[in-house]
């Protein structure tokens, strides 16, 4: 893992050619392996967004250690932060293993309920009737002398036969402990506390247990009360923690959720764990229960759990940023200006539901105000986003004409294609097509479904209107896309810089007060209006280039850091997550409601291809803000020998990044937004500024 990933936000950089390295040692070794990711969430948390506080905390901690200029102090804490956001991880490990023809699963709930052959996980596992849980694989590797272009260099080759994995046994476990029954030693691992259930708060009472306390601890109190939770919940029944918890109620429900959680057969079939015992109120215990269709597509990956859980359990809990969250700009569009977007990508999927769902009432809760969250109930989301959408069902053999009449290498479902192909009138009419005037199942190849995906997300982000016309913001992102390569990474940035334009996001005003990493340097002799000119100049470019990918070795990033521009960053990623879930909302409404041929294994190629599924950080931000700030120490920051000294100077301190094309790369992509901001005309404030930026931007190349 890259050890400041959570000070860069995105998908770590090295971590993919790692992961490649042991899915090769593992087939190296003879082994199979078979992911399992878990689904819906099913856990009881007291505190839903204490993770995410508790990681944004360290990572400020981390950023103050690191402008005192202690680097490696600062890194070692950035490693105890870990990352919130591990629903991006799960896609990107996901990624790789499809890439890898590596097999993974998606589960209904949790995934230590799917039983497969050997398993590696916590110890938990035992609590689902394993009975020896791999807890740590030892891959062993040796040096050896490798001869590269006549060159000798040491390297290392993995040593199957010398490799071991470890397991714990629960019969070992059950005769150390005292030849305690399978029923005690399961409350005792919960009582000790887990994922699924909070720790017995007694537990916790140093008067009681010194500082820590142990397993054998655990088994004494539950044997001190006659081997009953509910009696032991009862002889402590004046600790507040644990009536505030309703802890007996909790344990409760996790007993339940445990012997009967809900899987995915290998069949394909969605049941109950032991179901001829299961109580009838079971999703009372493990969640709310989808129907098995939007099941299989959440096991085959694609589509991701976040709206689904939202639907499911009623409730939209909104998590810490990496940065922590604190300002005003960034909570007002997690609140307020992303709200319609969460509520579009609900009514979709509840309107393609039966009656209960498109009745439900959602409550959105935010770290910030623990007290006061939002309700809104999906029967008053009027009028419903799928009606609207309706008239996209556009075959084949209409798209592939399009697509020679283009002349152009755009691929049929890219953004570059939707909004390209609406930019004439005439087959913009041909794509009114309802569904009364095709037969059910009419759209059967990847890309009839993929087009289609995307015309119905650009139309309900307002880029098309209902006669399938271009709007006057989808001729601004025509611009842009007009003027990037046709790369999705390139696609996915052109359209965020457009929606941050739509927020009024897209600016050089102050964001973050109080944040580190912001442009420092001004130059020239009237210094102090120089100053804030040179800042806000570099401010505003380096934003635009945090919607970009930096070109990068497969390895840990070597470079400086700011936690501005990580907060910057922020309000990319999120704005981006919920346009990725009306990207599959949309997609996995016309699954549900009969459109597209469903004899398919094409699930996570669908997933891939479509817009907005990687994620990168705001690594290339930095790099245009070091090399911008720097350039302002000089006196004369726009010649030529300054640029090229400063192009050397910056490379350096950037170890493994390829400074020239990433450079490259930021500037083009300044070059497509200015376009755009150009054609959005008075839509954008500040056009002036702008001009101003590229002007002084020009002359630092």
């Amino acid at each position: 893992m890259d050890p400041v990933s959570s000070a860069l936000g995105g998908w770590p950089l090295g971590l993919e050619s790692n992961i490649v390295k042991e899915l090769k040692n593992f087939q190296q070794a003879g082994i199979k392996p078979h992911f399992v990711f878990n689904g819906l969430d099913s856990e009881i948390r007291d505190d839903p967004f204490g993770p995410s506080l508790a990681w944004a905390k360290t990572n400020a901690q981390a950023f103050e250690i690191y402008e005192k200029e202690l680097p490696g102090d600062a890194i070692e804490m950035f490693k105890r932060s870990g990352s919130p956001n591990s629903v991006a991880l799960v896609e990107f490990l996901k990624k790789i293993l499809y890439e890898q023809n590596v097999t993974f699963t998606v589960a209904p709930y949790s995934a230590l309920a799917q039983f497969v052959d050997a398993v590696y996980g916590p110890p938990e596992l035992f609590l689902y009737g394993i009975d020896r849980p791999i807890t740590r694989f030892e891959l062993t590797y040796e040096l050896f002398d490798s001869r590269e272009k006549g060159m000798s260099k040491k390297a290392t080759r993995f040593l199957p036969e010398a490799s071991v994995f470890r397991w714990i046994d629960k019969q070992t476990c059950l005769d150390e402990l005292g030849r305690i029954s399978p029923d005690l030693f399961d409350d005792v691992l919960l009582l000790a506390g887990s994922r699924l259930l909070r720790r017995f708060p007694p537990l916790e009472n140093q008067a009681i247990f010194g500082k820590t306390f142990s397993i054998p601890d655990t088994v004494n109190l539950i044997m001190s009360s006659g081997r009953s939770v509910a009696q032991l919940c009862n002889q402590y029944s004046g600790d507040p923690l644990l009536k505030e918890l309703d802890y007996l109620d909790n344990y409760k429900r996790v007993v339940t959720s445990v012997k009967h959680h809900i899987i995915i057969t290998k069949d394909g079939d969605i049941e109950a764990m032991d179901k001829d015992r299961a109580p009838s109120d079971v999703h009372d215990c493990v969640g709310q229960r989808l129907p098995e269709e939007l099941n299989m597509y959440l096991s085959r990956g694609m589509v991701r759990s976040r709206v689904l859980n939202w639907l499911a359990s009623g409730k939209v809990l909104v998590a810490a940023p990496n940065d922590g969250g604190d300002s005003v700009i960034y909570q007002n569009l997690v609140r307020t200006q992303l709200e319609p977007l969460r509520k579009q990508a609900l009514s979709l999927l509840a309107n393609s539901l039966n009656r209960y769902y498109q009745r439900k009432e959602i409550t959105t809760r935010y770290w910030f105000d623990h007290s006061t969250g939002t309700k809104f109930n999906i029967k008053d989301l009027l009028p419903s986003p799928k009606d609207s959408i309706a008239a996209w069902n556009v075959n084949d053999n209409t798209i592939f004409e399009q697509q020679q009449a283009l002349k152009a290498n755009v691929i049929p479902g890219s953004l570059s294609f939707a909004i390209r192909s609406l930019g004439d009138s005439e087959f913009a009419a041909r794509t009114i097509t309802p569904r009364s005037t095709r037969p059910p199942n009419t759209l059967k190849t990847i890309h009839e479904i993929k087009a289609n995906a995307v015309w119905r997300f650009l139309q309900l982000r307002g880029y098309i209107d209902r006669q399938h016309q271009l709007t006057s913001w989808g001729k601004v992102l025509e611009t842009v896309l007009s003027a990037v390569d046709h790369e999705q990474d390139q696609e996915k940035a052109a359209i965020l810089a457009v929606e941050l334009m739509r927020l009024d996001l897209l600016t050089a005003d102050t964001m973050f007060t109080g944040y580190s990493g912001a442009p420092m340097r001004g130059t020239g002799v009237a210094r102090l209006q120089n100053d804030y000119l040179d800042k806000r100049n570099c401010m505003l470019v380096s934003r635009v280039a945090c919607l970009g990918k930096i070109r990068h070795q497969s390895r840990g990033y070597s470079g400086p850091l700011s936690r501005h521009m990580l907060a910057y960053y922020s309000i990319v990623s999120v704005l981006q997550a919920h346009l990725r879930d009306l990207v599959e909302m949309s997609l996995v409404t016309m699954f549900l409601e009969g459109l597209v041929d469903r004899e398919r294994e094409d699930w996570m190629e669908i997933s891939l291809e479509l817009p907005l599924y990687t994620e990168h950080s705001c690594a290339l931000g930095v790099v245009m803000m070091t090399y911008l700030d720097e350039l302002c120490t000089r006196e004369d920051p726009t010649s030529e020998v300054t640029r090229e000294e400063m192009k050397i100077r910056t490379e350096g301190w950037f170890e493994y990044c390829d400074f020239a094309t990433s450079q490259k790369d930021a500037f083009d992509l300044w070059n497509a937004v200015y376009q755009g901001v150009k054609m959005a005309g008075k839509e954008v404030k500040a056009q002036n500024d702008w001009d101003e930026v590229d002007h002084w931007l020009s002359q630092r190349r």
